[in-house]
């Protein structure tokens, strides 16, 4: 999918989804953050590509004494680590920023920020982002996911049965092919 073709720029602040999603709370306290990074990623790759989204997770460092660094998922999709002593909320400040002043809108014209953080609310949407609370995505993510399957099973229903490539053929096919096969 080119840049161009993407419906908006989502901006996750992954600590704080992780820390409101049941499921994802459960597998850090089971598994570890890093168990619960990865089912987040996992999720959102698969959201982001059925509402054509390009998708920035960030996930601050700041305890770590390590650089800026940046993981490429997919096309849609990068995972960012914030540099020590700077948090997600000022790695999202800044992209917000940027975005107001034209940067990335030559890719996008919808700004969306994913964070149940009031205070960050505000700011992002002062700068003219749009909010999504930790819920009010979860529950995006959940119907994106319902609507691909439906669309799946959809597509299996039309598959033709049984095991030959004739029945995988359109019925004027078929009979062409049965005519060929008289000699017509």
């Amino acid at each position: 999918m080119s840049p161009s073709s993407y419906q908006a720029i989502l901006l996750v602040d992954g600590y704080n989804i992780i820390g409101d999603w049941s499921d994802l709370k459960k597998s850090r306290d089971r598994h570890g953050l890093q168990v619960a990074r990865r089912e987040l990623v996992e999720c959102l790759i698969n959201y982001s590509a059925s509402v054509e989204y390009r998708t920035k997770v960030v996930f601050d460092a700041h305890y770590q004494d390590t650089p800026r660094s940046v993981e490429k998922h997919t096309s849609g999709l990068t995972v960012h680590y914030t540099a020590f002593a700077e948090t997600a909320d000022t790695y999202i400040e800044k992209f917000c920023a940027l975005f107001s002043r034209k940067k990335y809108q030559q890719e996008s014209t919808r700004l969306i920020v994913a964070t149940s953080d009031r205070a960050q609310q505000l700011t992002v949407v002062g700068y003219g982002a749009e909010w999504r609370s930790a819920q009010m995505l979860a529950r995006e993510v959940d119907q994106a996911a319902h609507q691909t399957k439906s669309r799946t099973k959809k597509q299996t229903k039309k598959k033709p049965s049984g095991r030959f490539l004739f029945n995988a053929l359109d019925p004027s096919a078929q009979q062409r092919l049965r005519q060929m096969q008289r000699g017509m």
